[in-house]
């Protein structure tokens, strides 16, 4: 696929000044009763064994005429899969409403219970201070409930009980009210008052506790249930731009739109590391690589390009898809720079934006809220230090872990560094793995051509030597002309 060469031309300046992959070999099937799965399958299983299991998928692209009943029906599971996801995602901003709702409860009674742990402190002034803020509570929530008899009422009124409000703060139990330099009208409303408080102090305590764990228990339920929406959310919204015809392919000419036609592309990646010891071990480095550190890791990579024009007819509930199918092999080698910059050009698609879709919608706002979730609903940590984490937001989205975390933005700022900076170019004993890699890449590829053709009864080509590692030649060689290949 052309786009795969031009991005790894981009990116190698290795290949850049190559201009060409390092091998090439390609097959053609012309027939309306062959499908592309059978040719697909035997690809992949045969390059599974031969890599080890390390074969991607990196490209999955398909558009149908509009006039097409495979067009029809795609547009209708898509619609499906689009109202089910618009569905759950009404639902996850209702709880997340819900949670900052309960988050900012929580916050008010917290400092409501930090008066009452103030109250009992040892030390006098911090006890002092949290028992004023109770009774200033008191009257202003409880006592002034009745209404010209309150304390604030009695001492501001025409009755004129002006000492009520000051003796009232500074009493801290009944009996202290006898021992006030006070009338007896005035003790005699006291009295009441200091009691009633007293008991208000143990039993609102007792009720605003009961109904801040009550609360934390139900911000975990509501936690919980937004890990399960946003579970559901996301296969809708993946199935549904999986399903989304890519716009290059709809432009093409094979295209009709009242044909009944369908176009596929799809791309295999596989790799296979250059193990420099054993390369060694080979005879295919010198001995003193060993004594080289800080070698980047160089790949034999593989790229087998399907292109696809078929004619898609029902059987049952699925289609088949018969029709002309070109099969593209390509070697390479790359290094684990080259790779991931690859990786992150071809990531960089409407398909990779979706499956970021649900962390975009509720990844800022609940990152914003975790210090609070934390501070909820993280004090049982002490309690539960043996077994997993029991705060549901760290399972919600398992990328806001610490650990991992750290690691994905680790290698989110090298992806950036390299592209701002670009892939630098090879160091000489890096140049000598690079065509290492690259021979080995060339006779893996011709080895999946030549046995795919053979299995299948195709022509081949009797013997082909195996391709070796040609020597890279250093700058004195290439001006005095030494070394040069022959």
């Amino acid at each position: 696929m052309s786009e795969i060469d031009d991005a790894i031309q981009e990116i190698s300046a290795y290949y850049k000044k190559k201009k060409e992959p390092a091998a090439q070999h390609q097959l053609v099937y012309n027939s309306s009763t062959s499908t592309l799965e059978p040719i697909y399958f035997w690809i992949l299983d045969f390059m599974n064994n031969l890599f080890g299991g390390k074969v991607e998928k990196i490209v999955d692209n398909f558009a149908s005429s509009p006039g097409s009943g495979h067009f029809s029906e795609l547009q209708g599971k898509v619609s499906q899969m689009q109202q089910e996801a618009s569905r759950t995602l009404g639902s996850v901003n209702n709880l997340l409403k819900g949670i900052i709702s309960v988050i900012y409860d929580l916050k008010e009674w917290k400092i409501r219970l930090s008066h009452y742990d103030t109250a009992k402190s040892k030390e006098k002034t911090k006890a002092e201070a949290g028992l004023l803020a109770l009774k200033q509570i008191w009257m202003d929530k409880v006592d002034i409930q009745r209404g010209q008899g309150s304390i604030n009422a009695l001492s501001s009124g025409n009755l004129q009980f002006v000492t009520l409000r000051d003796s009232f703060m500074m009493v801290n139990s009944i009996k202290a009210v006898d021992d006030l330099d006070l009338n007896e009208r005035v003790k005699r409303i006291l009295k009441p008052r200091v009691q009633e408080f007293f008991e208000w102090k143990k039993r609102s305590e007792q009720e605003l506790r009961k109904r801040f764990e009550l609360e934390k228990t139900y911000l975990k339920s509501q936690v919980n249930s937004l890990k399960l929406y946003a579970r559901w959310a996301k296969p809708y919204l993946k199935a549904a731009q999986k399903l989304t015809q890519k716009t290059g392919l709809e432009a093409g000419p094979e295209l009709v739109n009242v044909f009944n036609t369908v176009l596929l592309e799809l791309t295999l990646m596989g790799k296979n590391p250059v193990d420099i010891s054993q390369a060694i071990v080979d005879k295919n480095l010198p001995e003193d690589f060993k004594k080289i550190k800080k070698l980047r890791e160089y790949n034999s990579v593989v790229f087998v390009d399907f292109n696809f024009r078929g004619i898609p007819s029902k059987t049952g509930q699925h289609y088949v898809f018969g029709g002309r199918a070109e099969v593209t092999f390509k070697a390479y080698s790359l290094n684990e720079d080259e790779l991931k910059l690859l990786k992150e050009k071809l990531g960089e698609s409407d398909l990779e934006d979706s499956l970021k879709l649900v962390e975009g919608i509720t990844d800022d706002s609940l990152q914003q809220l975790k210090v609070d979730l934390d501070e909820f609903l993280g004090d049982e940590k002490e309690e539960t230090a043996k077994q997993e984490d029991v705060n549901p937001f760290s399972a919600l989205f398992s990328f806001m872990k610490k650990s991992k975390k750290e690691k994905q933005d680790k290698g989110k700022e090298n992806i950036q560094k390299l592209k701002e900076k670009g892939v630098s170019k090879d160091k000489y004993p890096e140049l000598y793995i690079r065509r290492l890699a690259e021979a080995n890449a060339v006779n893996l590829c011709y080895t999946i051509f030549d046995i795919y053709k053979k299995a299948h009864g195709m022509a081949s080509l009797p013997y082909m030597e195996d391709a070796e590692t040609e020597p890279p030649r250093t700058k004195a060689e290439e001006v005095f002309g030494f070394g040069k290949p022959k």
